[in-house]
């Protein structure tokens, strides 16, 4: 098999005025090479651009995947956490469109005086499949809190065709009602974030669980064959029928 893609997702959460707090999920278009239709969290791969940026954060041996996480999360919803001091609706739109355009995000914080603080990301999960029928991706999921003044989230056309927040909950409900779907490590994140009532509650349960590497295994079962992860690792549901298991 080929060795894995590093990758780097964001769980973008906000306190919500009433209930759980919501997260940032995006639909992807149906003509993508991996999780083609699915709901996703924002992220991508780790480009050599991030491991250039994360070099200067020394205490953080993940700088460069936190960074992706925060780079591809202004690419694809135009919403820019962990970014410092604050901005506006209108220099976010600048560092997207950057981003859009190949350039640095090194350099272009630099023009606009501001600067990245990935210590705002805390480590949540790291997901390494080795479905055979996928693109292998060894990702690592973070979570940190929108910006308190953000504008509303904007799709990019080329990555998904929606973008909004919601609950954990609603968005399991959705995907148990078969009017959105998500693939096997999207759902097991969902289920286990949509047990926290705050994004205290998450960040602690993050920290009562350090992370580590989770590769999904096949097992048979006298009930038929389950794709299974380990039962100690914080997740409420270990295992689903390989039937309905979507992976890709």
């Amino acid at each position: 098999m080929p060795d894995p893609i590093p990758a780097a997702t964001l769980v973008l959460m906000r306190e919500a005025r009433r209930g759980p707090p919501e997260l940032l999920v995006m639909e992807r278009t149906g003509h993508m090479a991996f999780a083609a239709g699915a709901l996703v969290f924002p992220g991508g791969r780790i480009d050599p651009e991030d491991e250039a940026f994360g070099a200067g954060f020394a205490d953080l041996p993940d700088a460069a995947a936190r960074i992706a996480a925060v780079r591809e999360t202004i690419e694809e919803t135009g919403l820019a956490p962990a970014i410092r001091p604050e901005i506006d609706a209108a220099t976010a739109c600048r560092l997207r469109a950057g981003i859009e355009s190949g350039r640095d995000l090194a350099a272009l914080l630099a023009e606009e005086s501001l600067a990245i603080d990935p210590h705002r990301l805390t480590p949540f999960a790291r997901w390494c499949p080795n479905f055979r029928e996928t693109r292998r991706f060894d990702t690592l999921f973070f979570l940190a809190e929108a910006p308190a003044e953000a504008a509303e989230p904007t799709v990019s056309e080329q990555e998904a065709v929606r973008v909004f927040w919601a609950g954990a909950r609603d968005i399991l409900d959705e995907i148990e009602a078969g009017r959105a779907h998500a693939i096997f490590p999207t759902r097991r994140n969902l289920e286990r974030l949509a047990r926290f009532d705050s994004i205290a509650e998450a960040r602690e349960d993050a920290a009562r669980h350090p992370v580590r590497k989770i590769t999904p295994w096949i097992e048979d079962r006298p009930s038929g064959r389950f794709l299974c992860i380990p039962d100690d690792a914080g997740y409420p549901v270990t295992c689903e029928p390989l039937e309905t298991a979507r992976r890709s």
